[in-house]
């Protein structure tokens, strides 16, 4: 009662002490003498507090984001590694988020740090370096599971890095390497095994028919020809001046 009768002794300059406004991505959740009214969080736009008797926590709803810190993790086979992430994630329930977590974007954090350790940690590194987009699925599905009584919805995870130690990387360039060259052998051994069978088909070819034997000679003569600035000696095939020694 001696607030409301301070309120209206000094109306209106009480007015500015009372009316508070809230923009339209955020709330706010007030208490009266400690205790939490009902009715949820006031907002957007203006809403009335009695001072002295009233308090009020402003709660942002838009989606924010944070960097997990790169985490050292040892996997299931017995590698370590260095894995960051990002975590979006916005509060959904201004009231909750007030009443049932003392600091939720702090608790949040924290939550992320664990959960990505916890859940790398029953990986291999193929399943880490390969299958990203679904342990970053699982984690939100985890996350945003605890983190609904917090009043917090997860929207999206993001494996940021994968590092690994110098060594494996050395080792797994090296082996990549001999795949390479191993493969590039294949190919080149494939290659022969093809261009041999060719010049057999047309050796045979040839062998059947003289006149083809001529003409890839003329052709030859032709290419060699091409070349102005060579002094170039031509042999005559036997078959053309036989005639004239007989």
């Amino acid at each position: 009662m001696m607030t409301w009768i301070i309120f209206f002794s000094t109306f209106p300059i009480s007015v500015c002490f009372c009316l508070k406004i809230v923009r339209e991505y955020e709330r706010a959740v007030i208490f009266r003498l400690g205790r939490l009214i009902g009715g949820g969080a006031k907002g957007p736009g203006i809403f009335f507090v009695l001072p002295c008797v009233e308090s009020y926590a402003k709660v942002d709803l838009r989606t924010v984001s944070f960097n997990v810190p790169p985490q050292e993790i040892l996997t299931n086979d017995s590698v370590t590694v260095s894995v960051d992430a990002v975590v979006y994630y916005r509060i959904c329930n201004a009231t909750i988020s007030v009443a049932n977590v003392e600091n939720v974007h702090h608790s949040t954090r924290l939550l992320a740090q664990t959960t990505l350790r916890n859940m790398l940690g029953t990986k291999s590194l193929s399943e880490i370096l390969s299958d990203r987009d679904a342990i970053a699925l699982s984690m939100q599905v985890l996350l945003d599971d605890v983190t609904e009584r917090w009043g917090i919805k997860v929207e999206r995870v993001e494996i940021k890095d994968v590092r690994l130690p110098v060594q494996l990387q050395r080792a797994m360039a090296a082996e990549a390497e001999a795949t390479r060259e191993a493969r590039a052998k294949v190919i080149a051994a494939e290659g022969e095994q093809k261009a041999s069978h060719s010049l057999q088909e047309a050796a045979l070819t040839i062998s059947k028919s003289p006149a083809a034997l001529q003409l890839r000679y003329l052709q030859t003569l032709s290419s060699v020809a091409a070349e102005k600035n060579s002094t170039i000696i031509f042999p005559l095939p036997i078959e053309l001046i036989r005639h004239f020694i007989e």
